[in-house]
């Protein structure tokens, strides 16, 4: 094994460069992992064109990596989507830029330009439509559910957190009474959110009703319907415990709260597709059309370029279209 690394020196660099990610980037797991993988498809391929020294990584290697990348099907029959591929494109410059910045002889990454994406069109909710999900919560019969998920649904659209955010958010985490927390998004990066006076209030009503102490802000309360005796236990523990979950604490999973997000969507009559992230995209969308400007939505978003967040253009450009009827052609 050791000698067909050291035959190989493509593929001990890019240990290397996964150990460098680790230790000097501190990228998270899900990060490096993503790398190993994209890299080690590459790894395979250029093995397969007899590449196997980063000084025979050329232009031509990479397009043909990149037709390969764009013919690719999987066992199912499914090709990889165009962002995917981009995804392994990235992964690669950042192995080269590791490369060159330690001197060791390779294809420049600034050479290496990504495949155009299409503009993606986003999905948002409407004032009616959001009003009417809140409505739908109403119809909720426990009174647990029903508080923690208006708590639930108001916490995204007021703050834009992603769902891996909401879920890994504790209580000790949020000041309900200044209406603020801070989250560790993509990138382990920390940024403040803010949360609406409606959003707080309805955390606060939760909390209140809650006769745990389950250290999570959203949690699953499976033990309703199960009587006094499972009421007690989930006092004394402080949380249920199952065999299944090996002792650690039940808490809401981001496949609960789409569903919750499924359920309340279909009673509000709403036709389109509605997920956690259209709760985002709404956040957003409601804060540029009252006029915040993009810089300040991109921080409060968590991204870290501007052009992600430019997806919104088209709220900006509803406010075009008012500029041009106003001024244009006026006689």
């Amino acid at each position: 094994m050791q000698d067909n690394v050291e035959k190989n020196r493509l593929q001990k660099y890019i240990r290397e460069f996964l150990e460098y990610c680790e230790i000097e980037k501190n990228k998270s797991n899900r990060t490096i992992s993503n790398y190993e993988h994209y890299l080690g498809r590459f790894s395979k391929f250029a093995s397969s064109e007899s590449v196997t020294k980063p000084e025979q990584i050329k232009l031509e290697l990479v397009r043909k990596y990149r037709l390969y990348l764009n013919r690719y099907v999987d066992d199912k029959g499914n090709k990889l989507k165009l962002i995917t591929q981009n995804y392994h494109v990235i992964a690669l410059r950042a192995f080269l830029k590791y490369l060159s910045k330690n001197d060791i002889e390779t294809l420049a990454p600034e050479k290496i330009e990504l495949a155009k994406n299409p503009s993606r069109q986003i999905e948002a909710l409407e004032q009616d439509e959001l009003a009417g999900v809140m409505q739908a919560v109403g119809q909720e019969q426990e009174e647990i559910l029903r508080l923690r998920d208006r708590a639930i649904l108001l916490t995204l659209f007021s703050t834009g957190v992603r769902i891996s955010e909401l879920t890994a958010l504790k209580r000790e985490m949020v000041n309900v009474d200044r209406g603020e927390f801070t989250v560790r998004g993509k990138g382990d990066k920390l940024r403040l959110v803010f949360l609406s006076p409606d959003a707080a209030n309805a955390i606060k009503a939760y909390l209140k009703k809650r006769i745990d102490n389950h250290p999570g802000l959203f949690i699953a309360h499976s033990n309703i319907g199960k009587g006094k005796a499972m009421e007690a236990e989930i006092t004394a523990q402080g949380f249920k415990r199952s065999e299944k979950n090996d002792g650690k604490a039940a808490g809401l999973s981001a496949r609960s709260i789409q569903r919750l997000i499924h359920k309340y969507a279909m009673l509000a009559g709403i036709t389109h597709h509605v997920s956690p992230h259209t709760f985002r995209h709404s956040f957003a969308t409601d804060l540029l059309r009252n006029g915040a400007d993009i810089r300040s939505v991109q921080t409060m978003l968590g991204h870290a370029s501007i052009t992600t967040t430019q997806i919104y253009t088209h709220v900006t450009n509803e406010g075009l279209r008012e500029i041009h009827k106003k001024f244009h052609d006026k006689k």
